[in-house]
C-alpha cells in the first residue's frame, strides 16, 4: 500500500514539473517584453508631450450652448438646423411627412373603428356578398399614388441639394477617419492636419462640454462661407456625420467622397462616427467650431497659415511684373 501511495506522490511531482515546464517559456516572454517602469514613464511623458503639441494649435475657450448643435434631453425630432439643406430637410419633415402620417394614421384608425361596430355579428347578421366596388378601388389605388408624388417631388429635390457641387470659391476641408480619431487639414490655407481626439470626460467638464462629444481639438470653420469638405478613411469605414449641418457621409479608404454646405450661424456644433468601425466606434466625437470669417482667417493665420488667394497674390504679382519686361525683350528681338 505505501508502494502505492509513493508511486502516485511520484506521478503528481512529475505532472507538476512538467506544467511548470510548459509555462515557464511564455512567463519568461511576457517579463521580457514587458516595459520596465522606466520606460514606460519617458514612454507616457513623450505621449503626453506629444498631445500638448498637437493640441495647442487649435485649442478654443470657446463653450457650447446648451442645447444647441448637440442632442437633448426629451428631444422628439431631429436637431435645429444651421444650414439650408438642414432647414429645408427639416421643413419637409415637420410640414409634409408628419402631417401626411399623423392624417393616415388618424384616417385607417378611424375606419377600422367604424368596421368593428358597423359591421359587428350583433349589428350585421346578414353580411355582404358584394366583392367588388370600382370606385372605391380606384380611389385606393389613385390616391396613395398622388400621396408618394406628392412625397417624391421635395425629396428628390432635397436629394439633388446635396449632392450639388459645391462653388468654385467654397473653402477645401479635407476630413480624415482614423482608428478611432479624426484628422482636419486646410488645403487652401496652408495649414497642416490637426488631429482631433475625444476629452476625457473630467477635462469635457472642466470645459463646459457635453460628456463623449468634447474634443481636444475642433474642426474650425467659417460662418457665411461655401465649405466643401474632402472626406476619407485612412484604415477602415467610417462616416462623418454631424446632424445640425444634415451633414452625414462615409469615409472610405481609397476614396474620397465630398459634402458641401453653409453655416448661418457662428457657434459649436457636435457629431459622431456612425459607421461601426472597431472597438473605440463610440469615442471618436465631432467638434465643430463655427466662427465669423474674420475671425476664422485670424484662427488661420495663428495655425502658420494664410487667408485663402494670399498665397497666389505674389506669385501673380510676379507674373504681372514679368509680363512687360518680356514683352520688351520680344519687341527688341523683333525689331533686330
Amino acid at each position: 500500500m505505501r508502494g502505492k501511495i509513493e508511486k502516485l506522490m511520484n506521478m503528481v511531482k512529475s505532472l507538476f514539473l512538467a506544467g511548470l515546464l510548459a509555462f515557464a517559456p511564455g512567463s519568461v516572454s511576457a517579463q521580457s517584453a514587458a516595459p520596465t517602469p522606466q520606460a514606460a514613464n519617458a514612454a507616457s511623458v513623450e505621449a503626453g508631450t506629444e498631445s500638448e503639441q498637437a493640441a495647442t494649435p487649435a485649442v478654443s475657450v470657446t463653450k457650447p450652448t446648451e442645447g444647441i448643435g448637440m442632442p437633448k434631453a426629451g428631444g422628439m425630432t431631429f436637431q435645429e438646423q444651421f444650414a439650408d439643406n438642414g432647414k429645408y430637410a427639416l421643413w419637409i419633415h415637420d410640414a409634409v411627412l408628419l402631417p401626411l402620417i399623423t392624417a393616415i394614421s388618424v384616417f385607417v384608425l378611424g375606419l377600422l373603428i367604424w368596421v368593428m361596430f358597423r359591421y359587428r355579428r350583433s349589428a350585421n347578421p346578414v353580411p355582404s356578398k358584394t366583392s367588388h366596388n370600382t370606385l372605391i378601388e380606384v380611389i385606393w389605388t389613385l390616391v396613395p399614388v398622388l400621396i408618394l408624388v406628392g412625397i417624391a417631388i421635395p425629396s428628390i429635390d432635397l436629394l439633388a441639394r446635396q449632392y450639388k457641387p459645391a462653388p468654385a470659391d467654397a473653402l477645401t476641408v479635407k476630413v480624415t477617419g482614423y482608428q478611432w480619431y479624426w484628422g482636419y487639414e486646410y488645403p487652401d490655407n496652408g495649414v497642416a492636419e490637426i488631429i482631433s481626439n475625444m476629452l476625457p470626460n473630467e477635462e469635457a467638464r472642466k470645459r463646459g462640454e457635453p460628456e463623449l462629444l468634447g474634443a481636444d481639438n475642433r474642426l474650425v470653420l467659417p460662418v457665411g462661407r461655401p465649405i466643401k469638405l474632402l472626406i476619407t478613411g485612412a484604415d477602415v469605414i467610417h462616416s462623418f456625420s454631424v446632424p445640425a449641418f444634415w451633414v452625414k457621409e462615409d469615409a472610405v479608404p481609397g476614396r474620397i467622397n465630398e459634402k458641401s454646405f453653409t453655416i448661418d450661424k457662428p457657434g459649436i456644433y457636435y457629431g459622431q462616427c456612425s459607421e461601426l468601425c472597431g472597438a473605440r466606434h463610440g469615442f471618436m466625437p465631432i467638434a465643430v467650431e463655427a466662427l465669423p470669417p474674420a475671425e476664422f482667417d485670424a484662427w488661420v493665420l495663428a495655425q502658420g497659415g494664410h487667408a485663402r488667394g494670399a498665397a497666389e497674390a505674389p506669385a501673380e504679382a510676379a507674373v504681372a511684373t514679368a509680363a512687360p519686361a518680356a514683352n520688351a525683350v520680344q519687341s527688341a528681338t523683333a525689331t533686330n
